[in-house]
């Protein structure tokens, strides 16, 4: 954990130490998320996991606002989202690299990143009276999965291929827990309050619970008035414990800390392909 002092001698987490609690919650929700069919890994992994998605969208707002150049930075998370989305349609598309189960990963945080990036930089150039960029770059990344179907509309015979080539060069929004519109909301919020840390913090933990709690609570009382209760808000519907993560927000001490950036790109997609076969190699061993 990288805790350095600030400026004005405060102490609190770094960037890099905010990067490394998200990894280490990352790395035990990936574990129950993969490994969760033997039975062994418990749910609380996934629970304490609620929290990483959060700080890493919290780290990308800092590292966005500070770095020196945008392009290169949003190119190198466009290149990650575009390589797993890309994997992902060979899954989900054609069947390739399924484990037996029928089982895939579906993790999108990266082309969530490469999304909210063209907004925030839409957001900017509105500031900067630049409307008609600031809102194309605001409107068109959350309404293209729509633009996307319609335009397919008129040519069935090629949905297919056209399909694949606007997900896997265009990021696009689905409703994955790690690349759905409430995500995007999100760090939408955290960036227009970046500037108040308080503020930050609060607007994003009332939006999430307010949909991952109340609006998740009330859909099921509606739809399932029988076999719900609210209890199950806590040991099954916890998506809502990422709200508990503006509270380390606040710990942040506006400090990069020592980095690691290489270490921190590579690792997302590196775990994710060595968690999801070893668990292929374990469900061949057990069945």
């Amino acid at each position: 954990m990288d805790i350095s002092e600030t400026a004005a001698g405060r102490r609190g987490l770094s960037s890099t130490g905010l990067k490394g609690i998200a990894l280490a919650l990352m790395v035990l929700d990936h574990i129950h998320y993969f490994f969760g069919f033997t039975g062994w890994i418990p749910e609380w992994f996934s629970m304490l996991g609620r929290l990483s998605a959060p700080l890493f969208l919290f780290c990308v707002v800092e590292g966005f606002t500070h770095t020196r150049n945008r392009k290169k930075y949003f190119l190198k998370v466009y290149a990650l989202s575009a390589a797993m989305s890309g994997v992902l349609i060979l899954m989900s598309f054609f069947g390739l690299l399924v484990r037996p189960d029928g089982f895939y990963p579906m993790n999108g945080m990266m082309t969530s990143f490469a999304i909210l990036m063209i907004v925030w930089q839409g957001i900017d150039w509105l500031g900067e009276r630049r409307y008609f960029r600031g809102l194309a770059a605001i409107v068109l990344p959350l309404a293209w999965p729509l633009l996307l179907n319609l335009a397919l509309a008129p040519f069935p015979a090629l949905r297919l291929p056209l399909t694949v080539a606007g997900v896997v060069l265009v990021p696009t929004w689905n409703f994955s827990l790690d690349a759905c519109l409430p995500v995007l909301i999100e760090g939408i919020l955290l960036y227009l309050f970046r500037k108040n840390r308080l503020r930050q913090a609060i607007a994003f933990t009332i939006f999430d619970f307010l949909f991952f709690f109340v609006l998740v609570y009330v859909s099921l009382m509606r739809s399932q008035p029988l076999d719900f209760h609210w209890t199950q808000m806590f040991t099954t519907y916890y998506e809502w414990y990422g709200a508990f993560a503006g509270l380390i927000m606040l710990c942040y001490n506006g400090q990069r800390g020592s980095g690691h950036k290489a270490f921190f790109y590579a690792f997302y997609p590196a775990h994710i392909y060595l968690l999801y076969f070893l668990s292929w190699g374990l469900y061949h061993f057990l069945h």
